[in-house]
């Protein structure tokens, strides 16, 4: 694990590159630095206050070993085992940011936020509830991993599923992790409407979009046609009588986007242009994809989101992942969030 000297080291390197007048003009390289300041700043924190307890625990430590009063030394036997879990917890974060700094400072290639869309496939009532739980997975896994999660857009349905959600993810390794997520999902359940206990199949959809750097899309004001209306939840309910949704057609593209999950008209405008600068990436990639090798398009073909990459098979707690033919005998756990021995492995065997 880096130590606190060198951290502070670096960290005193970037103040003085935030100092230089001249970064002003280059923006993506000033908001590199400064998210890289930020990671540095939480992983300091981190070791001052792993440093605490460990002063805590050998404090507890001198007490247990002079036996001079039992009660306590009963009191610090049950402090140290309370002070030695905070310390597993602080450990575990600070390799996250490790592993965080690492990423920012070596691969070119990486996003530190992402846009994810999931929609509702095949299987009705049931593939609009397996969206949500998709959802809530991702979002549990960003929490362990320490990004933020932020809502953009959704539709729900009558039973509260999803038809559509598109989130961000950000304030991390976020791409290197979440791209293997792209594809077709395919889930194996008894859904809550079957009455006879009948396994049903249903499926949905993800899409990982890279948000793009300051400086990868430029969008003209005159090239969007923006519209307000009346934002709505499922069936009617919560029907807003002021126009606070938003709707963006971009006229070189027609791509169009929506957002209209905040109480705002300019928060929802934020979140369908983060939306449309996403899109607009992803169709920039899929153009310069057109142009390269065939065996560079067979290295990323895991990665198009009409291939059924992954099957959860609720009634045999399993989860396999096709594009590398393993299973895995937790999706209780995997379902909580915890997809880490997922993508761990994805990353050894797909190597992109």
């Amino acid at each position: 694990m880096t130590d606190i000297k060198s951290i502070k080291e670096e960290y005193d390197n970037l103040l003085t590159q935030l100092s230089n007048p001249e970064l002003i003009s280059n923006w993506e390289k000033f908001e590199t630095i400064s998210k890289k300041k930020e990671t540095l700043e939480k992983a300091m924190a981190k070791q001052e206050e792993l440093k605490g307890l460990e002063n805590k625990i050998k404090e507890n430590e001198l007490i247990i070993a002079a036996g001079d009063d039992p009660e306590l030394t009963s009191l610090a036997e049950s402090e140290i085992v309370q002070l030695k879990e905070k310390r597993k917890v602080l450990e575990k974060e600070l390799s996250v940011l490790s592993e965080v700094k690492s990423a920012s400072s070596g691969q070119e290639n990486d996003f530190s936020a992402v846009i994810i869309e999931i929609r509702a496939g095949t299987g009705g009532e049931e593939a609009a509830l397996f969206a949500v739980d998709l959802f809530k997975l991702y979002t549990r896994y960003a929490k362990y991993q320490g990004w933020k999660a932020k809502i953009l857009d959704s539709r729900v349905t009558e039973m509260g599923g999803f038809k559509e959600v598109i989130f961000e993810l950000k304030d991390g390794n976020v791409y290197s992790k979440m791209k293997y997520e792209a594809g077709v999902h395919r889930v194996q359940r008894i859904p809550k409407t079957e009455k006879s206990g009948r396994v049903h199949t249903s499926t949905a959809t993800v899409a990982v979009l890279p948000k793009p750097k300051i400086t990868e899309i430029k969008i003209k004001p005159e090239e969007l046609k923006i519209d307000f209306y009346c934002a709505s939840g499922p069936g009617g309910q919560y029907v807003q009588k002021r126009h606070t949704a938003v709707r963006i057609t971009h006229l070189p593209t027609s791509l169009i986007v929506t957002s209209q999950t905040e109480r705002n008209q300019a928060q929802n405008k934020e979140n369908a242009l983060s939306i449309l600068e996403a899109k607009l990436l992803e169709m920039k990639r899929d153009k310069e994809e057109m142009k390269i090798a065939r065996e560079r398009k067979t290295q990323i073909g895991w990665a198009k989101r009409a291939e059924k990459i992954r099957t959860y098979n609720f009634p045999q707690n399993r989860v396999t992942d096709h594009r590398i033919k393993k299973s895995w005998q937790n999706l209780d756990e995997i379902i909580e969030g915890k997809l880490n021995s997922i993508i761990s492995t994805l990353k050894k065997s797909l190597r992109v």
